[in-house]
This record gives C-alpha cells, sequence and structure tokens, in this order.
C-alpha cells in the first residue's frame, strides 16, 4: 500500500516511527515533512498536503501527527471523501478500519506513546472494512448537507 506522512513540529518522532513501520512492513511511505521538531509548522498545512496528494492519487492512505492529533484531523476531515479518525485505542483503530474505512490515520505525539501508536496502526491493518450497512453511512459522510435557511 502507498502512504502519504505529514506532521507539524510537535508530532515529528512519531511520524518517523510510524513511517518506519510501514517501510518494515512491506508498505511505500512517503514523507512530507516536517522534518524536525524546531521547524515550527501550523498544524493545518501538513494536514492540506497529506490529503491533496490522497485526493489527487499520489497514495492510497495517509498518516498525520501533530501534538495531540485533534487539529491534523479536523483540518483533513473538511475534505470531501477523507474520512480521518483520531486513534487512541485498539478498540477505535479496528472500528476504524471495520465500520468507517478510514483513509487517514491521525495520531497525538504528546498523548499517545510510539509502542501505542504502533500497536493501533497494527490493528488498523490487520481489518478489513465490512462494507454492507457501513457503506450506506459513508455515502451519506459524502452527500450535501441539508441546512435550514
Amino acid at each position: 500500500m502507498n502512504w502519504v506522512l505529514a506532521s507539524d513540529h510537535a508530532g515529528v518522532n512519531l511520524k518517523k516511527a510510524l513511517l518506519a513501520y510501514l517501510e518494515e512492513h512491506g508498505h511505500f511511505a512517503h514523507d512530507l515533512g516536517v522534518e524536525n521538531e524546531n521547524e515550527s509548522a501550523d498544524y493545518p498545512d501538513p494536514a492540506d498536503s497529506a490529503v491533496e496528494a490522497l485526493l489527487k492519487g499520489g497514495a492510497d492512505m495517509g498518516i498525520l501527527v501533530c501534538g495531540t492529533g485533534l487539529g491534523v484531523s479536523m483540518r483533513a476531515n473538511r475534505y470531501k471523501g477523507i474520512r480521518a479518525t483520531l486513534l487512541t485505542d485498539e478498540f477505535s483503530a479496528k472500528a476504524a478500519k471495520e465500520h468507517s474505512n478510514a483513509n487517514v490515520l491521525c495520531f497525538g505525539e504528546r498523548i499517545t506513546t510510539e509502542a501505542d501508536a504502533l500497536k493501533y496502526l497494527q490493528t488498523f491493518l490487520e481489518n478489513t472494512f465490512e462494507g454492507g450497512r457501513h457503506q450506506k453511512r459513508l455515502d451519506k459522510l459524502d452527500a450535501p448537507l441539508v441546512t435550514e435557511e
């Protein structure tokens, strides 16, 4: 699988560990930056870079890392077709694949240990999208919103 990874300065170290894990397990992983924790970056910028690569077909999946994972997940989910999820436990990692078919995994380096993040990634990779009733729900995510005027 072809992955794209990006982080702000608060997620550099965890991003590098996740990238190494993917490569060790036979995936192609491309790091879009930032390169070091001293390179200040606003979390929407790396999120935009990764999402744009996904939407243009430059990758199958994405990983975003910031301090909490909240900022990058909020930014990524503003794009139609993106199903970004913040992974904080193994159950959510399993459900993110089986029920939501997430295409962007988000992590918070300040709240998740490297060992836990690698466990969550492994859990996600070990599962498959169930489709069926879950596909109907995913279709609703991309449907236009009905708002009152």
